[in-house]
């Protein structure tokens, strides 16, 4: 097999479901120490994260700086034998490398890893940095100790990225068909609405607070919270779980907890989404908590934007393909990275399969991979 894709099979046996890494970040760590990368390994909490950079004197702030970004963690793989081969035994079959991580996304970070030798083997005297961050807690619900924790590292040291490409897998049908150039922002909150438990009987001895929540609700789910833009679409509402009661049918509930979730655009803002829930659920009267949880805002690298113009560029002309230039999907790493001040686009391969049993990539586009993210460090770095 290719450079590219022994790397990925070494890396897809490794069970590095998060916030496991199992010896990823070491591996990657050692191959590009050997070609004058300056090494970090940032470990917070259980998370290990590296941040590999080449070029100028590799101090933080030397500029322009063009990052690769991805993740070594994985999701569980289900039940195992629910695979037609082993998902930590990367497996090849009809012209696709299977194995859990193939597409999401260690197929992606070992063309980055591929890419980055090559470029500065071939330019060693390259103009700026450029700069590999990975991390082993991008699958997990919280993200704590991941990037995010690695931007703050980057905002007390004076680390300033101007480019980011975000390894995601980001193809419909064929590499290089869709780019994402932003993501919505996720904002969450667990509500409770707190009532009078009492017998079914005698209503007027208790408060029910699902018919106190339900008008409540109807408001929330019909209210227009923006138009969106040229750029997304409106932001949505969703009630993900419902719970009340005790289990008997002749028990009025006491509380009820609702799990709510905003997907939203840059035509809103978090503080904006949470003046007005609470106003709605205020305007009903409600005795309530809530408890927020914002995930990441929503970012956009506009058209103009010299990244986004060049992996454009890189696709038409090394995939033949015009790609779509897409803010969908749920969220990715580069919600952190973006605020720091960098254009962020996400490119890689098909996702298909991603999170699925018998995840899979196609071994002839993981092999042209390495090309695209190498000509975009040439093209953003050279010219």
């Amino acid at each position: 097999m290719s450079e590219v894709c022994d790397l990925a099979t070494d890396l897809i046996r490794r069970r590095s479901v998060t916030p496991e890494d199992a010896g990823c970040l070491p591996l990657i760590g050692d191959r590009l120490r050997r070609l004058g990368f300056h090494v970090k390994h940032l470990r917070y909490g259980e998370v290990d994260n590296l941040w590999a950079t080449h070029g100028a004197d590799n101090a933080p702030g030397q500029r322009p700086l063009l990052v690769f970004l991805g993740h070594t963690d994985v999701v569980p793989s289900g039940p195992e034998d629910a695979w037609q081969s082993p998902p930590f035994e990367p497996t090849v079959r009809d012209g696709r490398l299977y194995g859990r991580g193939a597409a999401d996304m260690k197929g992606s970070v070992a063309a980055m890893v591929v890419a980055l030798e090559r470029f500065v083997a071939e330019h060693p005297d390259h103009a700026g940095r450029v700069g590999l961050l990975l991390t082993s807690d991008e699958e997990g619900p919280t993200n704590l100790d991941g990037v995010r924790r690695v931007a703050e590292h980057f905002r007390a040291t004076g680390e300033r990225i101007d480019w980011c490409v975000v390894g995601e897998p980001s193809a419909k049908q064929k590499l290089g068909d869709l780019i994402r150039v932003g993501r919505r922002g996720s904002l969450s909150a667990t509500l409770t609405v707190r009532g009078v438990q009492g017998h079914v009987a005698y209503p007027e001895k208790a408060l029910n607070p699902i018919h106190a929540f339900a008008p409540a609700l109807t408001a929330l789910a019909t209210e227009r919270w923006d138009n969106g833009n040229a750029d997304f679409p409106p932001t949505s509402f969703q009630v993900s779980n419902l719970n009340a009661g005790t289990g008997a049918n002749n028990v009025i509930p006491g509380s009820l907890t609702a799990l709510i979730n905003f997907r939203y655009s840059t035509a809103s803002t978090a503080a904006d989404l949470r003046q007005r829930t609470e106003a709605i659920l205020a305007a009903h009267g409600l005795d309530y908590t809530l408890e927020w949880n914002l995930s990441g805002e929503s970012f956009l690298t506009p058209p103009g934007g010299h990244l986004r113009e060049v992996v454009v560029a890189v696709c038409r002309d090394l995939c033949g393909l015009e790609p779509e230039q897409s803010t969908g999907g749920g969220t990715s790493d580069g919600r952190f990275i973006a605020p720091l001040g960098a254009e962020v686009v996400e490119l890689g391969p098909v996702n298909a399969t991603i999170h699925k049993v018998d995840e899979c990539v196609d071994v002839a586009e993981l092999e042209r991979l390495p090309d695209l993210y190498q000509a975009i460090c040439e093209r953003m770095l050279l010219a």
